[in-house]
């Protein structure tokens, strides 16, 4: 593993299933759940379910550029949600489930411009996407029961229904990661 790993912030809606889908990718150092994009310092669970706080729900990713690319996580990411719904997806509705890449340097916002208008142009989707690309200010941890959720609550219904299907989809579709 390279001592220079790099971290990206990704939301695609519930941050229990893209948590769950970034831990299997291979040169993923952590993927932890949290907060960011909102103007409350400190946001607690119940506040961001209001939507009035303007976090989105999102997962930090330590990743080794050795192994994978920014540009390759992206590409994971455009595939394991609809990007084209605006503040929501499947049954999560509100602006905490939007899409968005918050990069981290100018860099991550160069690639993640370019992947967007790649994966706009592909085909992929029948609608526009609607990915929100922001600079990432601030980024709170979420409360620990949110942590490794599904890895910890394989079994829930939620994990069940909506995680386990996501998990096997990105399975089948990225083999090599």
């Amino acid at each position: 593993m390279s001592k220079q790993l790099k971290t990206a912030t990704l939301g695609a809606g519930c941050f229990w299933c893209v948590e769950a889908i970034f831990q299997d990718v291979i040169g993923v150092h952590s993927v932890v759940s949290g907060y960011a994009g909102g103007a409350v310092p400190n946001p607690t669970y119940q506040q961001i379910c209001t939507g009035s706080t303007g976090h989105a729900e999102v997962t930090q990713i330590t990743f080794d550029p050795q192994s994978i690319s920014f540009a390759e996580l992206l590409t994971i990411f455009w595939r394991v949600h609809d990007p084209t719904t605006l503040n929501r997806q499947d049954a999560d509705v509100g602006t905490q489930y939007r899409s968005v890449i918050f990069y981290h340097n100018e860099e991550q916002k160069a690639i993640a411009e370019k992947s967007k208008q790649e994966a706009d142009a592909s085909g992929l989707w029948a609608n526009p996407i609607v990915t929100e690309i922001s600079p990432i200010d601030a980024f709170y941890l979420a409360e620990a029961y949110h942590q490794n959720y599904y890895r910890l609550n394989p079994n829930q219904p939620y994990c069940r229904a909506v995680i386990d299907p996501k998990i096997q989809k990105f399975r089948n579709t990225f083999r090599g990661k």
